[in-house]
């Protein structure tokens, strides 16, 4: 016979701080998406490198996908699905490597989306037994 009593700790909680910084997260994307699909399709940047024109549409898609997923996982996260955490590191950890694209148009932005990502992996990744320790 084993004995599955498992104790958990204070960081438990950070499961659902996870949960809602990716639906907080993924309606910003969304919503950065939408503005990329409804505007106009080109967009200028001025660097120190000169002058960039980029083509925002497939900016658009990529960012209103990554955001409904991510708002679909918070809510499954919350609902306690098992699946979600793992998911959820994955799809952050893409949106993180889609928020550097963006730093030279919407810097501040994406720095602080970027910081949010890194929390919600430090979140799932070293509290994970916790979380699933609660909900158990």
């Amino acid at each position: 016979m084993t004995d599955n009593n498992t104790t958990t700790s204070g960081w438990a909680g950070w499961g659902v701080f996870a949960a809602v910084v990716l639906i907080v997260t993924g309606a910003i994307d969304a919503f950065h998406g939408l503005q990329a699909l409804i505007g106009p399709d080109t967009a200028y940047f001025v660097a120190d490198a000169g002058l960039f024109s980029i083509n925002v549409q497939g900016w658009g898609w990529w960012h209103l996908i990554a955001g409904v997923l991510l708002v679909l996982v918070g809510i499954a996260l919350l609902g306690g699905a098992k699946w979600a955490r793992i998911t959820a590191i994955v799809l952050v950890a893409l949106n993180a490597i889609g928020q550097l694209s963006l730093i030279a148009a919407q810097p501040w932005l994406s720095l602080a989306v970027l910081a949010l990502d890194v929390v919600v992996i430090y979140a799932l990744t070293v509290h994970g037994r916790d979380i699933d320790a609660k909900r158990s």
